[in-house]
């Protein structure tokens, strides 16, 4: 696990299209997605982290990739939420345990950044991806809305 670098962003950019939801809206201009990865590697509360793959003739691809967001709040005692978004594993890392050490990766990070919560959101079409989270301890306590502006 290491922070991303702006070399990264187009293996990034494959993982994240390699599903259903995502193939159909990610890709095309990679000006957007630089644009993007300079904000977030700017910004201190934010840690986007990848994985390199260590199989052979893997030529510097990705395994896996998630962001992490540190989002202080007032709610539950001015509490830090850790956040964790775009969770991927390439899939041929696929149910070989990856993705279980990536949250707990994850989990360590927000802990020592002071963090009590940790949160994360999964398209309710993603069955498969639930039962990994419950299975990892998460809980669906919660109801989520988005809405495009």
């Amino acid at each position: 696990m290491r922070r991303a670098t702006l070399e990264d962003v187009p293996g990034i950019v494959e993982l994240l299209r390699d599903d259903t939801l995502g193939s159909t809206r990610e890709g095309g201009d990679a000006a957007g997605y630089e644009r993007a990865f300079r904000e977030i590697d700017g910004d201190p509360r934010q840690f986007l982290a990848v994985v390199e793959s260590t199989a052979e003739n893997a030529d510097g691809a990705l395994a896996g990739t998630m962001q992490l967001t540190l989002i202080p709040g007032l709610s539950r005692g001015g509490a830090t939420r850790l956040q964790i978004e775009a969770v991927r594993v390439a899939a041929g890392h696929r149910g070989a345990g990856l993705g279980g050490s990536m949250l707990a990766w994850a989990e360590q990070h927000g802990h020592r950044h002071g963090a009590t919560l940790v949160q994360l959101t999964t398209d309710k079409s993603r069955a498969e991806a639930h039962r990994f989270y419950e299975r990892h301890g998460y809980t669906a306590s919660h109801e989520g809305f988005k809405k495009p502006l």
